[in-house]
């Protein structure tokens, strides 16, 4: 079953398992979003960002406003890269302005910077929680995951809009302008100061984060107001870089 305008006609299955790739999303404009209650939190926060929905079940009373797609299961895992698919897809309007090189107008004053953090899993949560604790936006540099790819919007869990976002390689630039803005950044390192007390002190705020093997850049450590280590036991090396933003993203509060 299928309720669309007759101006908008039926693409093939193809076209939404190609949406997997970045090329084919910039040159459609859209990427995915699945799970009804990542769903559900793109059409409460951003409405007129959702173009479609596919369901393989009872279309949810929040997504009856969108054109309305009925699929079958085989069909949806056809779509979908998800190991257990979740019954229900919306096609999702690409910020404008995700992959620029300028920062908005009015940035916030909390700002996470990820340098190289390539697992799609942390990219995501990383954004999912600086959602969370009143984070503005997120700086990522070009060789970070993919913001849009299937297994970073899965993990945002639906608030992928629910902040601006960058990814960039003018990262540096950025994060120099926002300082020249007064702005402090606080970089993450394994040779920092265990002094956690100095990030709610910043009024205006970039946490850096790092590659997981690497690391911050000497770029981004030469530019920090200060170096935070997270005092941890002796029998573990170090922290998930997800755990680590979580953790220092609480401490902003």
């Amino acid at each position: 079953m299928v309720y669309k305008s007759e101006d908008t006609p039926l693409k093939p299955l193809k076209w939404y398992k190609a949406l997997a790739d970045k090329k084919e999303r910039l040159e459609s404009g859209v990427f995915l979003v699945e799970g009804e209650r990542a769903v559900r939190q793109i059409a409460d926060n951003n409405p007129d960002a959702i173009t479609e929905v596919l369901s393989t079940g009872e279309l949810p009373s929040f997504c009856r406003r969108y054109v309305y797609r009925h699929i079958t299961a085989r069909q949806l895992r056809s779509i979908t890269s998800a190991t257990t698919p979740q019954g229900i897809i919306a096609v999702v309007r690409i910020p404008e302005d995700i992959y620029a090189e300028n920062l908005p107008d009015n940035p916030g004053s909390k700002i996470l910077l990820l340098e190289d953090v390539q697992d799609p899993g942390n990219a995501g949560s990383l954004i999912r929680t600086a959602v969370a604790f009143g984070f503005s936006g997120v700086i990522m540099s070009e060789k970070c995951a993919d913001p849009l790819s299937p297994k970073t919007v899965q993990s945002t869990a639906g608030t992928i809009l629910s902040l601006w976002i960058r990814r960039t390689n003018n990262y540096l630039d950025m994060a120099s302008s926002l300082k020249a803005a007064e702005y402090s950044l606080i970089a993450t390192d394994l040779k920092g100061a265990e002094n956690p007390s100095f990030l709610p002190k910043s009024k205006r705020l970039i946490l850096a984060l790092g590659n997981e093997a690497s690391g911050l850049s000497a770029g981004i450590l030469d530019m920090a107001d200060f170096r935070l280590k997270i005092p941890i036991k002796d029998k573990a090396e170090s922290l998930n870089v997800a755990a680590c933003g979580a953790i220092c993203m609480y401490l902003t509060r």
